[in-house]
């Protein structure tokens, strides 16, 4: 049996309710927002994390699509033999990361995405005493490769598979 995470794992831990899809990206309507407080999108986030350069980097992000740009943004955590748990055994991330698509047009999809399409990987630690509230989020960024190797998951497998190979390779310095 898996253990489902409930409010109270959270209650006095010292850990934030961190988002994997913030709040502020899902305004269009009412039932959209609200399945942003689902615990299934969230994962247990250290403070300086989520209140500090994960927030600058949604924000960021955020400010990126009002611009016309189409973002597809792929969020989670990596975990280890030697994970902290909360509560009733929710598993604490190691670090955070995101990866994150930029096209160029609201509506695209992945075969508009070539070697130039910009792609962000971030990969920040999980625990407050790693981790300044105040550090610059660019200071986070990593290749898609790397978090690959990190979660063993294969990101942006519906690109061309030579795109694939340069944009994955590639840390983002915009």
């Amino acid at each position: 049996n898996i253990p489902q995470a409930s409010l109270a794992d959270y209650s006095g831990r010292g850990y934030d309710r961190g988002h994997m899809c913030p709040s502020a990206d899902r305004t269009l309507t009412v039932t959209a927002n609200q399945q942003t407080f689902y615990l299934t999108n969230m994962n247990p986030q250290a403070a300086n994390n989520n209140q500090g350069p994960w927030a600058d980097l949604e924000n960021d992000l955020r400010t990126i699509a009002r611009t016309g740009k189409e973002l597809f943004i792929i969020s989670g955590g990596t975990f280890s033999a030697s994970s902290n748990k909360i509560g009733s055994g929710v598993v604490v991330p190691d670090q955070t990361f995101k990866v994150i698509a930029v096209l160029d047009a609201v509506g695209q999809g992945p075969s508009a995405v070539t070697t130039n399409t910009r792609v962000i990987g971030v990969m920040m630690p999980n625990e407050n005493s790693q981790i300044s509230i105040s550090a610059d989020w660019h200071t986070f960024r990593v290749s898609v490769d790397a978090i690959e190797a990190a979660t063993g998951d294969d990101f942006l497998s519906d690109v061309d598979p030579a795109v694939q190979s340069v944009i994955e390779a590639r840390v983002d310095n915009q």
